[in-house]
């Protein structure tokens, strides 16, 4: 496509060719009818006298000979340093002895010039994936916020009223105190659920992540995709204490899932609800103040709807998580 200030589209060369060729115009007075020089009329003609209506495509610009090209084992051995070492372009042109802006030019033509298509233990380029249904397969997880006192906690009303609200709260709820710590108000473990294909989410708050509870959650995530149309096939887990348990494979095989593992210390491989972790914390955990765990803990099945229902989603097209549940009764009417 021609650029935003070309003064000749292909369809304006073709009639500027034609004049010239066809109708005997020369080239000056068929260039000041088309308001360019003598010698850009001249090409155009010249090439519709060569290859016809084909000539007058844009070409690329760039030479057919480039001396002064980085070589190829240059190219190597910027990209190695990048990939196992993660160095940036002045670090790696400080070791190459070359400029800076050659090494950059290198890593944008292989495509790592971000550090974030490379993994953090490997140095390889990381390898997405994706299911191709809905249900093929679930990752679940759990993850952990403290419960906040009466009144708000320190993140929101600031460090001394935050104490002086968790002691208060510690005081008339009873819960036990901590030597280093000060009085401690208890964990919220939210049990994480979310399809690999759709990124929907299922969560559940809980007092624990024993694998009994684990078992429960996995049972009433299975019958709310199932409501919507999802039959789960494999579920995928890090290697916590509740997921190795001989309890929780045979709940997956009384299930009819497939129970699968990460690899140990690679929270990669469970990458989408790692990621949806940190989402929950930014859109429910910590987006406002709230004046006690009760009132967080209702905001969580709306916010829940709204990321299922309405919240853009980058990794799908910018589409809402249940547009990818076609299956769902009635998505078709």
């Amino acid at each position: 496509m021609s650029h935003a200030n070309a003064a000749l589209t292909p369809r304006a060369r073709l009639r500027l060719a034609e004049l010239i060729v066809n109708r005997g115009y020369n080239c000056s007075t068929a260039a000041k009818m088309f308001m360019v020089s003598s010698r850009t009329a001249a090409k155009w003609a010249a090439r519709y006298r060569a290859e016809g209506r084909a000539g007058m495509a844009d070409r690329s610009s760039r030479p057919h000979h480039s001396p002064a090209k980085t070589s190829t084992a240059v190219t190597r051995q910027i990209v190695r340093l990048r990939w196992r070492q993660r160095l940036g372009p002045v670090q790696i042109a400080g070791q190459l002895a070359i400029p800076a802006s050659t090494v950059h030019a290198v890593l944008v033509r292989c495509r790592i010039n971000r550090l974030t298509h490379i993994d953090r233990v490997t140095g390889e380029p990381i390898r997405r994936y994706e299911h191709d249904h809905p249900g093929s397969m679930i990752h679940v997880d759990v993850t952990k916020f403290g419960n906040i006192p009466d009144g708000g906690g320190w993140r929101y009303v600031g460090k001394q009223r935050g104490d002086r609200n968790r002691s208060a709260t510690v005081a008339r709820t009873g819960t036990a105190r901590s030597k280093h710590r000060g009085p401690l108000l208890g964990t919220a473990y939210v049990h994480t659920v979310i399809d690999d294909h759709s990124r929907v989410a299922y969560a559940e708050i809980c007092s624990d992540e024993t694998a009994a509870t684990a078992i429960g959650v996995l049972q009433r995530a299975t019958s709310w995709f199932a409501d919507r149309g999802v039959r789960i096939e494999r579920v995928l887990s890090d290697n916590g204490s509740a997921y190795k348990s001989h309890a929780w494979t045979q709940a997956c095989t009384d299930l009819g899932i497939t129970a699968k593992k990460t690899r140990p210390y690679r929270p990669q491989t469970n990458g989408k609800i790692e990621r949806f972790h940190r989402t929950l914390a930014d859109g429910w955990a910590y987006a406002r103040l709230y004046e006690s765990t009760e009132q967080r803990n209702t905001a969580l099945p709306r916010w829940l709807h709204f990321y299922n229902h309405h919240r853009a989603h980058s990794a799908i097209g910018g589409r809402p998580p249940v547009t990818r549940l076609t299956n769902l009764p009635g998505h078709h009417s």
